[in-house]
């Protein structure tokens, strides 16, 4: 199995102000723990920009051309409260979301391959017709729809381990039976959605945790709910929403899990697409806010799509 990771140093340049918590530092952080010293055995590209029409496959017009000309030429603007925009931050989204479909060529491309993208902003709040939660775009269902269309599939499925609910994605995917999403976030929390009686047209799939669940509580989510639906599903791609922020150590959140719990997930996707993707797995960075448990996460995410 090989395994690439697609990342762009202008993602380093949307700027969220001092002292924002989905700041520069989180990427630096987990391009540190993933250099050549540690995992030689990854192959690097360097994200290309996702074209307006790529963006579109997933947003409104008016949603791509707001963002365009609120974007500044200096400073910092707000969005809303949680989200805001630098002169570097409409290119860093761009190539965030550029990552993520270069993943999807080279894994429908090559047999046997998966790839994580090391990107920010995230996109899993980006609903098609407004960003909020600090994401801009829906990197995630951008890829998704892109799949669908270059390589004419039929199935494809994102499972979001984010501590928040990806509502984004769940609004873009729920009235389309040919894209499955499967959420475990911590529940009665930002952004206030994902509760497990919203299942889209059978297609959408929530366990809501409580706060301070812990590890049990989030592997049994996984074995008795997500992963049976998402097998009969029957996945021709996976598409992962990587979140870290449900670490024990993150500030914004309280599911208490490990580092562990985050390898465990992704051994037992990269297993289900062995079974029925061809092996093919894209994974894109979405929160995780304490750095050192986000380079925990990362580690060990990674480390199973390598199957080390």
């Amino acid at each position: 199995m090989t395994t690439y990771l697609f990342t762009h140093r202008d993602c380093l340049f949307h700027d969220t102000g001092t002292g924002h918590p989905e700041r520069a530092d989180r990427l630096r952080a987990v391009l540190h723990k993933l250099d050549l010293e540690n995992f030689p055995m990854l192959e690097r590209r360097d994200a290309p920009l996702a074209s307006q029409e790529q963006l579109a496959l997933a947003h409104d017009k008016a949603h791509l051309d707001y963002l365009v000309t609120r974007a500044p030429s200096v400073g910092i603007i707000e969005l809303d409260p949680d989200t805001k925009m630098s002169p570097g931050s409409q290119t860093a989204a761009q190539y965030a979301a550029g990552a993520v479909i270069a993943a999807i060529d080279v894994v429908m491309d090559e047999a046997k391959t998966n790839a994580f993208c090391a990107i920010r902003p995230p996109g899993h709040h980006a609903e098609a017709d407004h960003a909020m939660g600090f994401c801009l775009y829906n990197n995630v269902a951008i890829g998704a729809y892109y799949a669908r269309k270059k390589y004419n599939l039929e199935r494809i499925a994102v499972v979001d381990f984010d501590v928040h609910h990806g509502n984004g994605t769940q609004a873009i995917f729920e009235r389309d039976p040919g894209m499955f999403y499967a959420s475990t976030h911590q529940a009665h929390f930002y952004p206030g959605t994902g509760d497990a009686s919203e299942t889209g047209v059978g297609n959408i799939v929530n366990v809501p945790l409580v706060a301070g669940s812990g590890s049990r509580a989030f592997r049994e989510a996984y074995d008795n709910v997500i992963l049976p639906a998402l097998e009969a599903f029957r996945p021709e791609l996976i598409i992962i929403s990587a979140g870290f922020d449900g670490h024990e150590k993150d500030p914004l959140a309280n599911l208490n899990l490990t580092a562990a719990d985050f390898g465990w997930i992704t051994k037992k996707l990269v297993a289900i697409a062995d079974s029925q993707s061809g092996g093919r797995i894209v994974s894109a960075l979405e929160g995780g806010y304490d750095l050192e448990g986000l380079a925990e996460g990362v580690d060990a995410h990674v480390k199973a799509l390598l199957r080390t």
